[in-house]
């Protein structure tokens, strides 16, 4: 069954500064061929430390960045094949929800100009009686006033301005959000509040959800289905539950274990690595590596009911 968003082999790769004045650029390859279906109304994680490629793949769904292979399906569109006329008519169908809540919104424009923005930018055809509407409709459904539009974002808390962010992005009625890390710059205190609005957004509206975040709890509770990234790559994915509860790859179970527990001893934390260079690029800090991880990096196979990307996964439990 197609999904609403289909991730189709997505390579992302940066040029980096020469390092003399005849040497080539060299080039840094971010994403390694990701493969990821979102159907509608799902809520799906990406997982994995900084650096893993969770926020490039979040700007390539969004079309803010260009893939130098693979596709980037949205309701049946390849997003990257659209002219802008296209990409703009699509773009009404999929939002985001960035990490900050401080700089995402412009200190400059009231709260109501703000929300207004993505309407008279991609439906410009639309009337100020309209537009006006849909801005207190989208104030409502974060539980803020309507008076709150005339406003500056100065005059609101952190978790009040996600809540703004958030009220922008539903202006448009998206079947789709892409939220960045968007509770990890909100007090711990604040967090939980805008998690639940998030959730009853998403059962209320009928909405998907590509939550990125480093923060396993909150994926944990959030989400349907998770995917974990490492090094560009997608190294497992699955039922939410099912990846918590038997972690099939290594690296996922030290991403586990690293969640700090009331009352248990501190393990290692799944801290950055040098990357092989052939092979798995988990391998120079696998417990579990053996001569062929070294020499042959593994796709994804069933195993347990979820995508695995491990030579050995199965064997240890």
């Amino acid at each position: 069954m197609t999904g609403l968003l289909e991730i189709q082999g997505v390579v992302r790769e940066y040029r980096l500064p020469r390092p003399g004045l005849f040497a080539p650029a060299p080039v840094l390859r971010v994403l390694h061929g990701i493969d990821l279906s979102v159907s509608a109304g799902q809520s799906f994680g990406i997982v994995g430390e900084s650096g893993c490629g969770k926020s490039t793949l979040a700007r390539t769904v969004l079309a803010l960045e260009r893939p130098v292979a693979g596709r980037v399906v949205f309701d049946g569109q390849d997003l990257f094949a659209l002219d802008r006329a296209g990409l703009r008519a699509a773009r009404r169908g999929f939002q985001a929800v960035f990490q900050d809540p401080y700089g995402s919104l412009d200190p400059r424009l009231t709260v109501g100009r703000i929300i207004a923005e993505p309407v008279a930018a991609l439906e410009p055809g639309m009337g100020k009686a309209e537009r006006l509407e849909r801005v207190a409709g989208a104030l409502a459904e974060v539980g803020l006033p309507a008076g709150a539009g005339a406003r500056y974002p100065h005059e609101f808390s952190g978790g009040q301005r996600q809540r703004i962010a958030i009220a922008r992005a539903l202006v448009t009625r998206p079947r789709l959000i892409v939220a960045d890390e968007p509770v990890s710059a909100l007090d711990v205190s604040v967090q939980a509040q805008v998690l639940n609005l998030l959730m009853e957004l998403q059962e209320r509206l009928g909405l998907a959800t590509l939550f990125i975040s480093h923060d396993l709890g909150v994926v944990r509770v959030i989400t349907d289905r998770v995917a974990v990234m490492f090094r560009g790559r997608v190294v497992e994915e699955g039922a939410t539950s099912g990846v918590f509860a038997t972690p099939a790859h290594p690296y996922t179970r030290a991403l586990i274990d690293a969640i700090p527990r009331p009352g248990a001893k501190r393990r290692a934390s799944a801290e950055p690595a040098a990357e092989a260079e052939t092979g798995c690029a988990y391998a120079p800090r696998c417990p579990l590596a053996i001569a062929v991880c070294r020499t042959e990096n593994p796709g994804l196979r069933l195993l347990y009911g979820r995508q695995v990307a491990c030579h050995r996964a199965g064997e240890s439990g």
